[in-house]
């Protein structure tokens, strides 16, 4: 009768040491993987988003959204300012290539119907345009009309600038929730 080995094969452990860095360094490209293709926070500095958003306020920003569709009127993105790429700004789109925009008495029209505001935009009395936006671009507004620096200043936005769509406030604590678009039915 054949004798059998009780002996197993010896298991090889890795040192504590080398575990760690081994889960560190796949955690920071995971980390990084995400921040830059799927999501973001990026921090609003500034008034021109008030009352929707104000300074200080964190947001988080989809990353990949635009290489499925296209920026929409009432999205509210996080762009690459046109005059000074390394600066980002965040306003809301309510014009896309081709669209006519116009701003009468603080009202404004896209095409010649007046563009459906969220309650917490604040208007200027201001006229602009009417205004032909070029392909391949967006035009944007901050919400706090009378004190933004937007595309009535710096001209339209090229959708190679956008980095993302806004979606979600996530500080302060208090304030958590979803930014909403004309088109989720928060109407003036």
């Amino acid at each position: 009768m054949a004798e059998v080995s009780e002996e197993r094969p010896a298991v090889k452990r890795k040192s504590p040491v080398r575990e760690l860095l081994e889960t560190l360094v796949l955690a920071l490209l995971f980390a990084f993987v995400i921040r830059t293709f799927v999501v973001e926070v990026y921090q609003v500095s500034g008034s021109s988003m008030t009352n929707t958003l104000h300074d200080h306020e964190r947001v988080l920003v989809n990353k990949f959204i635009y290489r499925l569709r296209d920026p929409q009127p009432g999205d509210i993105v996080v762009f690459r300012y046109p005059r000074q790429p390394e600066r980002d700004f965040i306003k809301r789109v309510v014009a896309v290539a081709g669209d006519t925009v116009e701003m009468r008495g603080g009202e404004v029209y896209v095409n010649g119907v007046r563009f459906p505001e969220v309650s917490t935009v604040r208007m200027s009395a201001g006229d602009f345009g009417p205004y032909v936006v070029p392909e391949d671009s967006v035009f944007v507004l901050g919400d706090n009309r009378s004190n933004s620096e937007d595309s009535r200043y710096f001209g339209e936005v090229p959708l190679e600038n956008i980095r993302g769509l806004a979606f979600a406030r996530i500080w302060p604590l208090t304030e958590i929730g979803g930014l909403t678009s004309p088109a989720q039915g928060d109407r003036s």
